[in-house]
């Protein structure tokens, strides 16, 4: 009988494996129209830019975090917008809403960390191609740092001149109580369709509440996600977490001391790994920083050190974040 069981509980578990979205039916060459990006695969992914208005001295390619999409860094209530500010100092920014996010296809459907990371190399090399003069930079915030992080610690990294990791997803199972990971992946292996709600939690994102509020009533920004998805993520945290000590070009990594959404312990583990004596990496934290730091009260704070940092990696940030970072961040927990 106990043989029976187990035997049921196998083909009930391999019956209800993570889903993983399906890729597109045709194979292409990458390219960029005027509102979408075609992928490898041939999906079309939904494309915003903000353009100056002279030719760009710079390209930054911009990529959002989980249950958000590409809207995120355009104007908000109360913060200037990332893409508006850096086009304003002579950027021309790119944001696109990945696979399984915004209004590209299957979204709230998981579509794998790796097939993540390859759209965004595609569209990093599609941008050098269009600019072959100028330097091409990137943005990657929570789930789209850890995107970033995989691209840019894979065998082929994209040509990136700097990057800027804002509170970057590295909540890997290593910084995760024992209890979550083996709940998540009982509930990813057993009901992944299902959506939890984390509402109830109580954390918050960001102090910026008329831009959390104009969120909340988006209909493209989910709100309940399928365990699978958050296994998925989950998946993509732990390589974010392993590798981001490997990554080899200029970078910066910003936190805020009030991060509800990546604890603190994940990020000092990052963090540690990260610097390691490195000086092409650059450590940033803001006391009154929360999650969406790019979207935070203090966004006019943040964005001018992106744009700094983007200008000369080697110079301090305007705001002084980047002064003893590390005992201010330990001084904070």
């Amino acid at each position: 009988m106990r043989a029976f069981a187990a035997v049921a509980l196998c083909v009930l578990i391999a019956g209800c494996a993570p889903q993983i979205a399906p890729p597109g039916t045709r194979l292409s060459a990458p390219s960029l129209s005027e509102d979408v990006f075609i992928t490898a695969d041939g999906l079309q992914l939904p494309v915003r830019r903000w353009l100056p208005a002279q030719p760009p001295h710079g390209v930054v390619l911009a990529v959002h975090g989980f249950n958000d999409y590409s809207k995120s860094f355009d104007k908000v209530p109360d913060a200037p917008g990332v893409g508006p500010t850096l086009a304003d100092k002579g950027y021309a920014v790119f944001a696109y809403d990945q696979r399984g996010f915004g209004r590209s296809p299957n979204a709230g459907y998981w579509p794998g960390g790796n097939q993540l990371a390859n759209d965004f190399k595609a569209f990093v090399g599609v941008l050098s191609q269009t600019y072959p003069e100028v330097p091409v930079y990137a943005i990657g915030v929570s789930m789209g740092g850890a995107v970033v992080i995989s691209a840019l610690t894979s065998d082929i990294p994209p040509p990136l001149r700097a990057v800027v990791l804002v509170a970057p997803a590295v909540w890997g199972r290593e910084a995760m109580p024992l209890l979550y990971t083996a709940t998540l992946w009982l509930g990813a292996h057993t009901m992944p369709w299902a959506k939890p709600s984390g509402r109830s939690l109580g954390r918050l994102a960001s102090d910026n509440i008329e831009m959390l509020r104009d969120a909340s009533r988006d209909p493209l920004f989910i709100k309940d996600t399928r365990i699978d998805s958050i296994y998925g993520l989950t998946n993509l945290m732990d390589q974010a977490l392993a590798n981001v000590g490997n990554m080899t070009v200029p970078t910066l990594y910003i936190y805020g001391a009030n991060d509800e959404i990546i604890p603190k312990n994940a990020t000092e583990k990052a963090i540690t790994r990260f610097l390691n004596d490195q000086p092409e990496r650059r450590f940033g934290f803001y006391e009154n920083g929360w999650h969406m730091m790019l979207r935070d009260l203090q966004a006019e704070t943040v964005l001018s050190d992106v744009a700094s940092f983007f200008a000369d990696p080697d110079q301090p940030l305007p705001s002084g974040a980047d002064l003893e970072p590390l005992s201010r961040f330990n001084a904070a927990q």
